[in-house]
């Protein structure tokens, strides 16, 4: 069976309100106000939704479906799969998605382009040819991964999107009554204020498990204090607490703390995980599928586990392909421990679906049919991305 044909769909949607809530001013991060850095952070942010979907067709008219994470600018990765990647692709017949992958990969690879837009595009296309292989097999992407060690992946509830810790305690409790047990602070915003809030939800929910985001905001002393203060509060994991680049600042950190110190949203392949690995410079792997693909995402979780490291899959924005692809992800490694439910996006993630995943603040149920399990709402895609 031969590829006829990739089709790219960049999506904006809105949600009920924006990722993470509103500003630390206490605005809307409205949609007409385009990219905004949310202070203290230092990233940019959309207002809506934004993704970067892939159809891989073959000749017989079977599809599978990817996606890359793209929450700014879905139009780079886009134009990378329609003007370097597509053209490879077609033609080509799928025998397996690795050989197909190996090709694709090798593109660009010299050039150091297996980070960032490149990396991403890659990951999407990965994506829809595991997606297209299993629908042609009639086997799930789990099972073409060797067989999934568990129908049920439990998750942790993500960012606690509100303005006041009061708040944020009080939504805590809410989680707690439709059987939540792990949450995840989005913080960052100074060791203070940070432990206020930790402690804050701690007090309303003393049996949840509690995490720390930082968003890559401290230097290495801040990081230490922060960390030894999160040791007495026995937290769930520390996320993020450098810059993305210091992997030396992370393994000294990681050695003066017992709260494990979770890394990889920012990493896209096998080689940087081995890096930061090798060094002892993280305690929880987060790679996101939709940045690494589903083949790269395998050999980072065998990698981690030949260091006994958890595999924890990272996810922000992504819609239901990128959902249902690291749900199956997590399904096939060993040590996955929990996978990331958003809250906001989960909903917005469910819109292009026909048939919804089975997700809650407890976990996701692997989709049990060919490929990624799901049904893709084509004419509701394209519709979509004729609106941006």
């Amino acid at each position: 069976m031969r590829i006829a044909e990739v089709t790219t769909y960049v999506l904006k949607l809105s949600g009920p309100q924006a990722y993470l809530g509103k500003l630390e001013d206490g605005s809307e991060l409205s949609e007409d106000r385009g990219y905004v850095v949310r202070e203290p952070w230092r990233s940019l942010y959309s207002g809506r939704f934004e993704t970067m979907l892939v159809r891989v067709t073959a000749e017989d008219g079977t599809t599978g479906w990817g996606e890359a994470l793209a929450p700014v600018g879905p139009e780079v990765p886009a134009a990378i799969v329609d003007r370097m990647l597509a053209g490879w692709l077609t033609g080509r017949e799928i025998t397996g998605v690795r050989p197909l992958w190996l090709g694709l990969r090798d593109l660009m690879r010299e050039r150091g382009h297996l980070v960032g837009h490149q990396a991403d595009a890659l990951a999407a296309v990965d994506i829809a040819l595991w997606d297209l292989y299993g629908k042609l097999t009639g086997l799930p992407v789990a099972d073409l991964l060797g067989g999934a060690v568990r129908t049920h992946v439990p998750a942790y509830i993500s960012g606690l999107a509100r303005s006041t810790d009061a708040e944020r305690a009080a939504l805590a409790a809410d989680w707690v009554t439709k059987g939540a047990t792990l949450v995840k602070l989005a913080l960052g915003k100074g060791i203070e204020a940070d432990l206020a809030t930790f402690d804050a939800v701690a007090e309303a929910v003393p049996a949840m498990r509690i995490a720390v985001d930082a968003h890559w905001a401290y230097r290495i002393g801040e990081a230490v204090e922060l960390g030894q203060e999160l040791d007495r509060r026995k937290a769930l994991f520390f996320e993020a607490p450098l810059v993305p680049e210091d992997v030396d600042g992370h393994a000294e950190l990681a050695g003066r703390i017992r709260t494990p110190v979770a890394v990889g949203e920012a990493m896209r392949n096998r080689y940087e995980f081995a890096d930061w690995l090798g060094r002892r410079a993280l305690r929880l792997a987060q790679p996101d599928v939709a940045r690494t693909g589903i083949t790269e995402a395998m050999s980072i979780a065998e990698l981690a586990s030949a260091h006994h490291v958890p595999v924890a899959c990272h996810h922000s924005v992504g819609l239901g392909i990128a959902l249902a692809a690291g749900i199956h992800v997590c399904a096939a490694s060993a040590d996955t421990p929990f996978f990331e439910y958003q809250p906001d996006t989960v909903p917005v993630a469910q819109s292009i679906l026909r048939t919804p995943l089975t997700a809650g603040p407890t976990g996701f149920a692997v989709p049990a049919g060919p490929g990624l399990g799901i049904d893709v709402d084509t004419d509701l895609i394209t519709k979509l991305a004729k609106e941006n």
